[in-house]
């Protein structure tokens, strides 16, 4: 249905942008300014644990500077809420007290056929429901019982039966007035031309009720109680209902815990998922029988920024993971991607669940691996290293793949992830501990990355004592949180930095939790900022509860070489010096990985040769100590000699 512009108009004169979002939101009251209708808030479509969603009555508009959903009252119910235009339109004048304009005859038809196929599902489901419960769920009832299922989780996830009588739905909705065309509309009788008599669809199954954002029933998956049928499980097909490709089940109840929780879990199949529920992990969700596609990743992105995939560990899971990550290249965004958990071969969530307990469950989450790494352990599985052109072969097919990114800026990121780990890898060769084989393998025939399964993330293997005295030596925090204190007060004394290398700002990675808080609290001050000068930014920063934080960085600067950050220090040496630290610390973090893996190889084969590798990246890291803003000119702009930094 078309709606007129002065309708829409009239809706939005009176429904206030912040009155439609604050149903969903809680408003920041040290931030907002209600006087001037300006309200803050943590974003509902994102994850996240300080304010960075902005909504302006002046405008009737709402903007979020993490994850740059914006809009009008429109876009937000839509997207938001999972309605169609229509839809929200129909909520919305309802909100504000204005009567729907009138409908064209084929408008209303439409919209009552498929207000009515949502009847037929919710009938069908409720029979579903009554017939497990009655004598002749008993079967269902006991697989059920066998998975762990309790009759409270039967009620929360609405599971049912469907009888083996090819007629027992079909019967019960026509005494319902429902006809066979409807039936066959909704996926629940198999019908066409060469059948003289439709029949059910599901037939001795245990019934999975599939629902649609708002709760509503749309589609049924069902599994099998009789080993001898062509299909173990098997779901509606598409209705005007139920596209499968856009749907995640469960999702109607999980997006509210994602956004508590700040995660999301995708796994592959029903059971799972109420496996997951059942431990403690509200945020679990699956597809639905088919590889993943993009509408259901940008649905788990609405919720989340990092949705983790959990997948088997043999050879079906890891081609799931493979798929799934092809899906995501081209849609990756800043802050937007995918991480992995992948579980021991032949093992599936519910079954560890049922082994391990939730702790376990948490464990697997907790050594998720970012896309990133995914891409490089598939390359890695296929190709022998063992010459130049091999690798170079191995270089050509990551750079195939991260071409597929559409987002500049994360593409640029993945160029130089990709080369930071070949010239580390390059490195590895050149001391000897480089000899990889297809697969993980070395030259010695023993899987390098333990257990029998190769995957060259999997640095959690727990090492000797004498290994982590031999790897901690002289690698402390403190210089990695000295770095992050003088990028942040450089940037607080000299806000010019943040305004020409705001990427680079917003890219950094922080070990320190409260200085990475600041950090993101930083980049929201200056989005708002035209001209941003330090006092403003320390005022605002004071304003919302840092000058604690603020007073800590000062005190901090206690070495001759942090002049540059200090506020009297020339603008040619503070972004010399700041561009240097930035280099450095992105350099150690790529150290401190390699030395996670240099770790778990000398754990698994305490060679001369791994251990010389431990010590080169130990070397590397230490030497970064005293490295700021060795470069030529440095200090000259501020009256500083080298020597005197």
């Amino acid at each position: 249905m078309r709606f007129s512009d002065t309708f829409l108009d009239e809706i939005r004169a009176r429904l206030p942008v912040t009155d439609v979002v604050g149903r969903k939101v809680t408003w920041d009251k040290r931030k907002s300014i209600p006087a001037k209708g300006d309200y803050w808030a943590c974003c509902p479509f994102h994850g996240e644990k300080t304010p960075s969603f902005h909504a302006d009555n002046r405008r009737q508009r709402y903007h979020c500077f993490g994850c740059k959903e914006s809009g009008d009252i429109f876009t937000f119910v839509t997207k938001l809420e999972g309605l169609s235009f229509p839809e929200a339109v129909e909520q919305l004048a309802s909100l504000a007290g204005l009567d729907m304009p009138e409908r064209t005859p084929e408008d209303a038809q439409r919209a009552e056929e498929r207000a009515s196929l949502y009847d037929v599902m919710e009938l069908a489901a409720k029979f579903f429901e009554d017939r497990l419960q009655a004598s002749e769920g008993a079967a269902a009832r006991g697989y059920l019982s066998d998975r762990g299922i309790s009759a409270r989780t039967i009620g929360s996830f609405r599971i049912g039966y469907a009888p083996g009588d090819r007629r027992a739905l079909k019967t019960h909705l026509a005494d319902n007035n429902i006809t066979v065309e409807q039936m066959a509309e909704a996926g629940l009788v198999i019908a066409g031309q060469d059948i003289a008599v439709p029949y059910d669809r599901f037939r001795d199954r245990v019934i999975f009720p599939i629902k649609d954002v708002r709760g509503r029933v749309i589609a049924f998956g069902g599994r099998a109680l009789s080993s001898d049928v062509p299909a173990k499980y098997l779901n509606s097909p598409d209705t005007p209902l139920f596209h499968k490709g856009r749907v995640l089940y469960n999702f109607d109840t999980a997006r509210s815990a994602a956004y508590e929780a700040g995660s999301i879990i995708c796994v592959e199949g029903y059971t799972d998922v109420i496996a997951l529920v059942r431990a403690g992990f509200p945020q679990a969700v699956a597809p639905l029988g088919t590889a993943l596609t993009e509408d259901q990743l940008k649905l788990m992105w609405k919720a989340v920024p990092e949705p983790v995939l959990c997948f088997d560990g043999d050879g079906a899971g890891l081609k799931a993971a493979y798929r799934a990550g092809d899906t995501a290249l081209p849609l990756l965004a800043p802050g937007y991607s995918l991480k992995f958990a992948l579980l021991e071969d032949g093992t599936d969530p519910d079954e560890l669940i049922s082994e391990g307990g939730s702790e376990a469950m948490q464990e697997v989450l907790d050594n998720s691996r970012p896309l990133s790494a995914m891409l490089w352990e598939r390359e890695l599985a296929v190709n022998d290293l063992s010459t130049p052109e091999r690798r170079a072969d191995f270089d050509a097919r990551l750079h195939q793949a991260v071409k597929q990114i559409a987002d500049e800026r994360v593409r640029a990121h993945y160029v130089d992830h990709i080369r930071e780990r070949l010239n580390a890898m390059a490195g590895k060769t050149k001391s000897g501990g480089g000899n990889y084989r297809r697969g993980g393998q070395r030259k010695s025939g023993r899987p390098a990355f333990g257990r029998g399964r190769e995957r060259p993330w999997d640095v959690h293997m727990p090492a000797s004592g004498e290994l982590k005295r031999l790897a901690g030596a002289g690698l402390t925090r403190n210089a990695g949180e000295r770095r992050e204190r003088l990028i942040l007060l450089a940037a607080i004394n000299h806000p010019f930095l943040i305004e020409h290398y705001t990427d680079k700002f917003a890219a950094l990675e922080f070990s320190n939790r409260d200085l990475d808080t600041l950090r993101k609290k930083i980049l929201d001050t200056a989005a708002l900022q035209i001209g941003l000068d330090t006092a403003l930014l320390r005022d605002h920063l004071a304003q919302r509860g840092y000058s604690n934080l603020l007073g800590q960085l000062d005190a901090k600067v206690t070495q001759e070489s942090d002049w540059f950050a200090l506020p009297d220090a020339a603008k040619a040496d503070v972004e010399t010096g700041w561009a240097q630290l930035v280099v450095l610390h992105n350099k150690a973090l790529t150290l401190q990985k390699e030395l996670k893996t240099a770790e778990f190889a000398f754990a698994e084969d305490n060679s001369e040769v791994n251990f010389a590798h431990l010590n080169e990246i130990r070397d590397q890291i230490r030497s970064q100590a005293g490295e700021e803003a060795m470069v030529d000119g440095y200090g000259e702009a501020s009256g500083r000699t080298r020597s005197a930094s």
